[in-house]
């Protein structure tokens, strides 16, 4: 059987290894975020430049004002498109990367959560009599940092569906904008 140091000193070591782990997964998906985000950019980017080049050509070939403006008003739309498509796709990426942070957090926590109660348990085992007290309030104080862990999840749960919303409607109104401006323009002839 194991000392009491020695439980101590394997659970702190297992502990430190599960929380540089924790870490390292955590920021390699967080990279794996950013890396699609930039990823996002540069495309979104080389396609605007090119297209705004091709675009810009052809206004500066119009004959006459009219063509001008029918120019303009085929271009808005592809273009209202492209900007909700954009924020799409970026709301996706954030509510990916997040769900993997928040799914990977929480099972190490889980996991971790677990381990100290078991080892509270053993350690609780052969404790000296009289102890009683400082044991149940340890189990108190490890409740309640479960406790506080849960309502943390919860509050962070929150707050990434009202982005999620947020998000969803941004896109709306984007859409909705788009279509109104597109409704605005002088028909094509």
């Amino acid at each position: 059987m194991f000392s009491v140091p020695e439980q101590f000193s394997n659970a702190t070591k297992a502990n430190i290894d599960a929380q540089l782990a924790l870490l390292t997964t955590l920021t390699g998906k967080t990279f794996e975020g950013i890396e699609k985000f930039v990823e996002l950019n540069m495309t979104v980017g080389k396609t605007s430049m090119e297209e705004s080049a091709n675009f810009t050509k052809q206004l500066m070939a119009a004959k006459d004002s009219q063509e001008f403006f029918q120019l303009s008003s085929t271009y808005a739309q592809p273009a209202a498109e492209k900007a909700l498509s954009y924020v799409r796709h970026l709301a996706s990426i954030v509510t990916s990367t997040q769900a993997e942070l928040t799914r990977t957090a929480e099972t190490q926590i889980t996991e971790t959560s677990s381990k100290v109660m078991s080892l509270f348990e053993d350690v609780t085992k052969n404790a000296p009599a009289g102890s009683q007290n400082v044991v149940a309030m340890l189990k108190t104080v490890i409740g309640n940092a479960n406790a506080s862990y849960d309502q943390l999840t919860k509050t962070t749960k929150q707050a990434v569906e009202s982005l999620e919303e947020n998000l969803s409607s941004v896109a709306s109104q984007m859409s909705q904008a788009g279509s109104k401006e597109v409704a605005r323009l002088p028909a094509k002839k």
